[in-house]
């Protein structure tokens, strides 16, 4: 019976590493240890030169410049919710459009490949543009 390739081909494999020149390891293994040492070094910073006053305002709750008031489990109007899939559709669109707008104009005019990069575009636009006017006409952007 046959064995497998990969262990056929596994002592091929540690010997190439073995004979891989490490030096070249060396500039990621500084910065890995830079990160390292720079992460140690300011919690342990913190702790040592931080100010360790406690007392009741400071343990009081605190939520965008207001006192905490009522429970944290209240309900949400939809509109947040909305608004926020609203952002979503308009980012991700954003992060589409600009790697299609640096390759389009390095494509040939007039060719089958740009038009076909031309329709998924439209599509896509089309779609988000649909997904707006949605939006609109059940009051999403509406700040009463």
């Amino acid at each position: 019976m046959a064995m497998p390739l990969a262990i056929h081909s596994e002592p091929a494999f540690v010997a190439s590493l073995a004979a891989s020149d490490l030096s070249s390891y060396v500039p990621v293994m500084i910065l890995i240890t830079m990160a390292i040492t720079f992460g140690i070094i300011n919690v342990f910073g913190s702790l040592v030169i931080g100010p360790r006053r406690d007392g009741p305002t400071k343990s009081a709750a605190y939520e965008s410049g207001m006192n905490a008031v009522g429970t944290a489990r209240k309900r949400f109007n939809v509109r947040f919710y909305l608004i926020a899939m609203v952002f979503l559709v308009f980012d991700i669109e954003i992060i589409f459009l600009y790697p299609w707008a640096v390759t389009f104009p390095n494509l040939a005019q007039g060719t089958n490949e740009s038009l076909i990069w031309l329709a998924r575009i439209l599509f896509f636009v089309f779609t988000t543009v649909i997904a707006y006017v949605y939006g609109v006409r059940k009051g999403v952007f509406k700040f009463d």
